[in-house]
């Protein structure tokens, strides 16, 4: 009798092994971004002179098409536009944001929807951060002044 139980224990652990290797294979799309954290920094600018649009560029390195359903932000002054036909495996594609230069800090969220089976529920989390400063104006006639004070 003892021979046919090792031969069980045998074949629930072969069979435990393959289910638990199949489970962690993950067959499917997969997202994966260029970005550190999926963050980009502002860094410290100006609405004069950036127009407040950034890239998060990704690949699918799947095996199965990646879908992004949608893409929102934590408020209306950021706005994310993402591509709306399917990205094959081995290709990337980009997400558009675009915040709206309020001055002060910069620190949102944009949280996107996918069928990728490599984060969990398919929700990815991109983050934008920075400073948005008002550019100092110089009256001219004070500057005139000051050049003249110079000489």
């Amino acid at each position: 009798m003892k021979p046919k139980i090792n031969v069980m224990k045998k074949i629930l652990f072969i069979a435990f092994v393959v289910l638990n290797s199949v489970a962690f294979a993950q067959t499917g799309p997969k997202i994966v971004f260029k970005d550190k954290d999926n963050t980009i920094d502002y860094g410290t600018v100006t609405k004069d002179t950036d127009d407040g649009l950034r890239k998060f560029e990704f690949t699918n390195t799947g095996d199965a098409p990646l879908v992004i359903t949608n893409a929102k932000s934590t408020c209306g002054c950021t706005v994310a536009d993402y591509p709306k036909t399917p990205i094959q495996p081995g290709k990337t594609g980009v997400i558009e944001v675009k915040y709206n230069m309020n001055p002060g800090p910069i620190r949102k969220t944009i949280t996107v929807e996918t069928n990728a089976v490599n984060v969990e529920s398919g929700m990815v989390a991109l983050k934008i951060k920075g400073e948005v400063i008002v550019k100092k104006e110089v009256n001219p006639l004070e500057k005139k002044q000051s050049l003249m004070e110079k000489s």
